[in-house]
């Protein structure tokens, strides 16, 4: 139900175009709304109205209209004056108030709609009739956007959100929890993974601009139909927690560049302490220090590249071997191999995997 500040403005620009005094009461005959202070009008009269069949009804220089919805009486409108045009302007507000109540409610029951197809809560049948019923198209690419800050500041990021993206082109924002806030945004059929990568980017550089905020942005892959919508939302959940884990320097995740990231992250707990054990044994990786590590990672960045790798981190090159054949000691893996240094990389990825799950646990 739309709230009494609502209704009180738009009959005050009604009267400041028709000169009539309007009030508006519940069925309950609780003045709602007015724009005069009192109204000489018996609430038992009202209260009498509202059981009547009648839709209109003159009571001295009182023009009561109820204001329905579907069947469901939601108002009685008031219009006051003697003249004949008092009871047209008395139409004209019913008309405008329905149209509001419609239009609110509308909003909240696209919201609503949107939700619980997020969270696979409709059944197929439902998707299509309630869609068709809110004049939402069900055959429009879409991708779903997570936007996660550490502080939603009094819905800041939802109203930056929503001056960016409009509902007008089919796009719509929500939220199913306090984790952040959800864009399905529509695309055209034209729209590249480059597209979707600058959209991503474009929400991270406003929420810092704009908010001061840090904020990390996931996507799913795009849809075609509305019923696969939740497929985008899940892929853009595990974009999220995978970007978080294997590429936490990266404020934006795609679905469909997770890499092998995708798979380790599906992995169960116990198989990925058995693979780090069996290849490694107790400890070795946890010795490495900073370092070392740093000079493996770039010298995977290097796609194996020894002289670019001492160039990139100002050492000699017979340094960076001796780092690597020290690693091929303490490890039993040549990082000059390929098939070993594809086994590190892996092995890395699995304990920062692990490390997520007992820092979340």
């Amino acid at each position: 139900m739309i709230s009494s500040q609502i209704i009180q403005t738009s009959i005050d620009e009604l009267k400041a175009i028709t000169k009539v005094d309007v009030c508006v009461f519940d069925p309950a005959g609780t003045q709602v709304a007015s724009t005069i202070d009192k109204i000489e009008l018996e609430k038992e009269l009202i209260i009498g109205f509202v059981k009547s069949p009648a839709d209109s009804q003159v009571i001295g220089p009182h023009h009561l209209l109820k204001i329905l919805d579907e069947g469901e009486l939601l108002y009685v409108l008031v219009a006051v004056g003697t003249s004949d045009d008092v009871y047209m302007v008395g139409k004209i507000a019913v008309s405008q108030l329905r149209n509001l109540v419609i239009a609110y409610k509308e909003k909240f029951d696209r919201n609503n709609f949107f939700q619980n197809l997020l969270m696979d809560n409709l059944l197929l049948v439902d998707i299509y009739n309630r869609a068709k019923k809110l004049h939402i198209e069900t055959s429009v690419p879409r991708a779903v956007y997570l936007i996660e800050t550490k502080l939603e500041k009094d819905g800041i990021v939802t109203d930056l959100l929503k001056g960016m993206f409009s509902g007008q082109a089919g796009d719509h924002i929500t939220a199913v929890d306090e984790s952040g806030v959800i864009l399905i945004k529509a695309l055209d059929s034209k729209t590249t993974n480059e597209d979707m990568m600058e959209i991503a980017e474009t929400i991270v550089s406003l929420l810092n601009s704009e908010a001061m905020l840090n904020a990390r942005v996931s996507y799913g892959t795009v849809v075609r139909e509305l019923k696969d919508v939740s497929k985008s939302y899940k892929e853009a959940k595990m974009a999220l927690d995978v970007g978080k884990i294997f590429y936490a320097e990266k404020n934006v995740a795609a679905y469909n560049t997770l890499g092998i990231g995708r798979l380790i992250y599906q992995l169960p707990v116990n198989l990925c302490r058995i693979f780090i054990e069996e290849i490694f044994g107790d400890d070795v990786l946890s010795d490495l220090d900073e370092e070392t590590l740093n000079t493996i990672n770039k010298f995977f960045e290097n796609n194996l590249n020894v002289s670019e790798t001492s160039r990139q981190l100002f050492v000699h090159r017979n340094t960076l071997v001796y780092r690597i054949e020290k690693m091929q000691r303490s490890t039993g893996l040549d990082l000059r191999n390929f098939d070993d240094a594809l086994t590190f990389k892996i092995a890395l990825m699995v304990v920062n995997y692990m490390k997520y799950l007992d820092k979340q646990n």
